[in-house]
């Protein structure tokens, strides 16, 4: 890619992350997926460089956007948003390899390699909690509505092939999935904030 290009694409890039900024500081749910998917790739190899499990990266990189999430009133869409995120994700690899270096000044070898079942079972409980909370809000849905979502988010088929499948056209497949989309965030509203985030990283995942 020549020079020229390359900046075109970049400055394409800021303004297409600019407009997703402001509709999420607006709360927009899809413009929050879209920022998770668009960046996931890249910035999970960035953070496997350093803590070298691709399970640290994930949650880093989870983390990461449950604080955006959180704090996207405060987001300013002037700003550049990768170099933004790239600093959340920065601090996090370095809390995570101060985590590491301090079980290893402490603890002696078996200790620090030692799984913490206490800890797993927490976090599969809490998950288990968000996907009971996140099916209850999907039953409210209409069957065309949820099955087309679940098509997207669970079986991770692109519009096209959900449209095939169903024998309907893509573009409504992606009115459905925006209707979903806005179905679920008036749900949504009945939850915590912090909650909300965690929620949305689900939906996120796969769509």
């Amino acid at each position: 890619m020549s020079a020229e290009k390359r900046i075109i694409t970049e400055r394409n890039t800021i303004t297409n992350d600019k407009d997703l900024v402001i509709r999420l500081i607006n709360n927009d749910q899809e413009a929050f997926c879209e920022l998770y998917a668009k960046y996931k790739e890249r910035l999970l190899y960035f953070a496997v460089k350093f803590v070298k499990q691709c399970e640290f990266a994930e949650d880093i990189y989870q983390d990461a956007f449950i604080v955006i999430w959180q704090n996207r009133r405060f987001l300013d869409p002037e700003k550049t948003f990768s170099s933004y995120l790239y600093t959340i994700v920065k601090n996090r690899i370095l809390n995570i390899l101060r985590e590491i270096e301090n079980d290893q000044k402490l603890k002696s070898h078996i200790l620090a390699n030692a799984i913490d079942y206490s800890d797993v079972t927490n976090q599969h409980v809490q998950i288990n909690e968000l996907k009971g909370i996140l099916d209850k809000i999907l039953k409210k849905l209409t069957p065309r509505q949820r099955q087309i979502f679940e098509m997207s988010r669970d079986e991770q088929m692109t519009h096209k092939e959900i449209a095939e499948v169903l024998g309907i056209s893509v573009f409504t497949v992606q009115e459905h999935i925006s209707i979903a989309l806005k179905s679920i965030k008036h749900y949504l509203k009945e939850y915590p904030d912090n909650m909300v985030g965690l929620l949305l990283i689900l939906i996120c995942i796969n769509i």
